[in-house]
């Protein structure tokens, strides 16, 4: 059954980390009726591949038995009030697939760390997560104790030890622990309260010219559409600042790869705003908060399988400067966060291959200059990136690529 549209585009993009088995996706499921989950390889493999997002309705009993998802209450049967809407951000927890962790860490306001409590804490992802989210700079956090109903009420408190013990000085050292069973939806609306006792809606700055990161795009077309009725490519992705309204002209950039004269570049693409989706919903205007698709006239074929993730959305002529080159102030982990053994990370050297996260754009490159307190690296696709952006980098250690810290561009 479709979902019912919010009565208010979401205000609140709400993420979830942790590691592969400890159940995030289940948890989203649970509290908004949605498995992100979607791809072909994701549902054969059982496994979060892509950033996936799902919308959920907030909502107060009016006889005062708590916060719950839905219009009536679950406890006593009887109306509920609106409080907001969220958007649901629900990132890969596969070792492999942290770079894309990364681009979705960029549109989150705040997180739940997910922990599975049969399991021992941490584990690897867990605090590969836990420090990617330091990096974002995201520091609401609850920390959810999945899985209780696999575990002794013994075991629960050893784990609630293990865990305190992790997040000892750390941005979710005083986050409130709360065990639920997502499978069995148990403690959940526990759960719903603490976010909104916790976890505020950002202020957001509406007079700025509006920005967007694309964290997904598609190709809506079925197979075999007549060519009259083909609609242009969507892209999906969270306002950073101001707000976009449907007839608006937009940039995107730094948009195509192009070859001239055997030299590659990126040539932004110029559009404009025929629909815009946020709630459930198509709306005429789109501010900051929740997810929002955005219908184009761009040719689906530059929109489909996740085309031009990466990439921002403004205002022509009012987004940051394209750069194909990247300069910024390193700030290395002591370890290798990611990985059993807790390796050394050593400092960055002229010549190697790193990979980096600015926004929701991945990019990787070969480092030209390695100083104590700067490196300069070439980029393989140009991104956009302000003063003072934060970037997360990381290193090839075995057959993955491992965070090992942050950069702060110059």
């Amino acid at each position: 059954m479709e979902k019912e549209p919010l009565p208010k585009q979401p205000e609140l993009n709400l993420g979830t980390l942790g590691h592969v088995d400890n159940g995030k996706s289940t948890l989203v499921q649970a509290l908004a009726g949605v498995w992100t989950a979607k791809h072909s390889e994701e549902l054969r493999r059982g496994i979060t591949i892509r950033v996936g997002y799902a919308d959920v309705g907030i909502y107060r009993c009016l006889k005062g038995r708590g916060y719950c998802t839905s219009e009536k209450c679950p406890e006593c049967n009887s109306r509920t009030k609106f409080v907001r809407g969220i958007s649901f951000v629900d990132c890969p927890g596969h070792h492999s697939l942290m770079v894309t962790m990364l681009s979705g860490a960029a549109l989150m306001d705040g997180a739940l760390l997910v922990l599975s409590a049969d399991k021992k804490c941490p584990q690897p992802q867990d605090r590969e997560h836990l420090a990617a989210a330091e990096i974002a700079d995201i520091d609401k956090i609850l920390i959810v104790q999945n899985k209780i109903d696999l575990i002794t009420q013994e075991q629960a408190i050893d784990n609630f030890k293990e865990i305190q013990m992790f997040v000892k000085g750390t941005v979710a050292e005083k986050a409130p622990v709360i065990p639920v069973s997502a499978q069995h939806s148990i403690n959940l609306e526990l759960l719903i309260e603490n976010v909104e006792k916790h976890i505020p809606t950002p202020k957001r700055d509406l007079s700025k010219p509006p920005k967007m990161l694309i964290v997904r795009s598609f190709d809506v077309n079925k197979p075999g559409t007549d060519a009259e009725k083909l609609v242009g490519g969507v892209i999906g992705g969270s306002i950073l600042e101001g707000v976009f309204s449907v007839g608006d002209e937009i940039e995107i950039s730094p948009g195509l790869r192009v070859e001239t004269k055997g030299k590659i570049h990126y040539g932004p693409l110029f559009t404009k705003i025929e629909s815009l989706t946020a709630g459930g919903k198509f709306v005429e205007k789109a501010q900051c908060g929740g997810l929002v698709g955005v219908g184009t006239h761009l040719d689906p074929s530059l929109t489909r399988a996740d085309g031009l993730v990466g990439n921002v959305v403004g205002k022509p002529n009012h987004l940051p400067p394209v750069l194909n080159n990247l300069t910024f102030e390193p700030h290395l982990f002591k370890q290798v966060i990611g990985t059993e053994e807790l390796l050394k990370v050593e400092k960055v050297k002229t010549n190697e291959n790193l990979v980096v996260n600015i926004g929701t754009a991945v990019s990787s490159g070969v480092v030209k200059s390695a100083r104590r307190d700067i490196v300069e690296m070439t980029l393989r696709r140009s991104v956009l990136a302000e003063k003072k952006t934060r970037v997360a980098i990381s290193r090839r250690i075995g057959d993955s690529w491992r965070l090992i810290g942050y950069g702060i561009v110059k």
